[in-house]
């Protein structure tokens, strides 16, 4: 007999059948008497929002990076098959491996009924000591390390359920779980497979995008595409942070637009050399303004050095010659995610400051504000291609706060 497939999910909601998906699974491996023998875990792009990110802590930047459902249920199923599924909260995570299958046409022996509960086996082997994992691990002396990540949660469940059969050795309902597992039959699958991808290799930093860009080409793009470049790089920067989703298009303009490397490198010096002009305007550069510099500096992969460059040639008393975004009064704003702050407040305080709030993503809409800017949510994919700027909570609360 294989054993048990322990699992633990990680979702955007909870409601498996109609919208809400998974964002990220582990499956421990569990011998018949209780020995772990080995763990597997995954992100899943679930091609949507992602909830309540502050209990899973999964960003949509990790997200863009990790496999959808169906390129891993094949290796999940080589996993699950023939083994007793368990899980803390069967019907839950059950209910959700069921339902991502049978989405994509299979129908497999899971399910809220198919399998071992651990919360359940709780109230025979531990009366009294609570429902939850935190509760029932206590018990044991098992210490969750990670709380809601799927790989933490799953390792404490397989502690937890080799902690129940040491407890009961003979007890029948093993077996007969055992047995049962071993005879139910699992679809083969054709769908095309990718690796699965664990928090840490997503979280891996990126190179510059500059680092991606052709290295030179001949110079042949005219003055039109060098300021269509710069507006992007503008929109991108509103708050000061270069998303995933940001730095993929600016890498995707750069090449249509025919700018390599060293020409961006240029335009992103230019570019700094207009915000130091603008806060040299008054003739004088403020602790708060030179962080800011150097800040973006950084973020276009720039030095201290080319910051310095910037402030000492940058010319006194002249306006920005750059086209800069600006949000005005009457403008159309939407927002997107679950907010640090109830959206209603957000609505709010963007009205009083004589903001059009807009329920959905419209060509005339100026700007997106969302949760997290990498956000897959419908808003966020059709504001890009939009070319709408779409920035952080933070950020919009800096517009507002300086006034449009």
């Amino acid at each position: 007999m294989a054993g048990y497939a322990v699992v633990d999910l990680e979702t955007t909601g909870l409601d498996s059948t109609r919208r809400d998906r998974i964002v990220e699974l582990s499956v421990v491996h569990v011998s018949p008497t209780g020995e772990i023998t080995g763990q597997w875990e995954t992100l899943i792009n679930p091609r949507r929002d992602l909830g309540p990110q502050r209990i899973h802590r999964v960003t949509a930047a990790q997200i863009l990076r990790a496999p959808t459902f169906d390129q891993v249920a094949g290796e999940l199923a080589r996993l699950l098959a023939g083994r007793v599924v368990v899980a803390h909260n069967l019907r839950f995570d059950g209910g959700f491996l069921a339902s991502e299958y049978a989405r994509h046409g299979y129908r497999v022996p899971l399910g809220p009924h198919v399998g071992m509960c651990t919360m359940q086996l709780g109230q025979r082997y531990l009366p009294g000591a609570g429902r939850s994992l935190a509760d029932c691990c206590a018990a044991f002396g098992i210490t969750i390390e990670d709380a809601h990540r799927a790989s933490a949660d799953a390792f404490a469940t397989a502690r937890l359920l080799g902690g129940y059969l040491r407890m009961d050795p003979e007890g029948p309902r093993w077996r007969q779980e055992l047995e049962l597992a071993a005879e139910h039959p699992w679809p083969a699958f054709t769908v095309d497979e990718a690796p699965w991808m664990a928090r840490e290799h997503a979280e891996a930093r990126d190179e510059h995008f500059l680092a991606r860009l052709v290295e030179n080409l001949p110079t042949t793009h005219a003055d039109g595409e060098q300021t269509a470049y710069l507006a992007s790089l503008d929109q991108a920067l509103l708050d000061r942070h270069i998303s995933v989703a940001e730095a993929d298009a600016l890498v995707t303009i750069a090449a249509e637009l025919g700018i390599d490397r060293i020409t961006a490198t240029g335009l992103h010096r230019a570019y700094l050399g207009q915000l130091a002009t603008a806060a040299l305007v008054d003739g004088r550069v403020t602790t708060a303004e030179l962080a800011d510099l150097r800040q973006v500096g950084d973020l276009l992969g720039l030095t201290v050095y080319d910051v310095d460059h910037a402030l000492r040639d940058a010319p006194r008393g002249r306006p920005p010659v750059i086209e800069r975004f600006v949000l005005e009064r009457g403008d159309r704003v939407v927002f997107t995610g679950e907010m640090s702050q109830p959206r209603p407040d957000w609505e709010q305080r963007a009205l009083d400051a004589g903001l059009n709030v807009h329920p959905a993503v419209t060509k005339k809409v100026k700007l997106l504000v969302a949760a997290d800017p990498d956000t897959l949510s419908g808003k966020g994919r059709k504001a890009r291609d939009y070319g709408i700027p779409v920035i952080t909570e933070d950020a919009f609360a800096g517009m507002l706060d300086r006034g449009l």
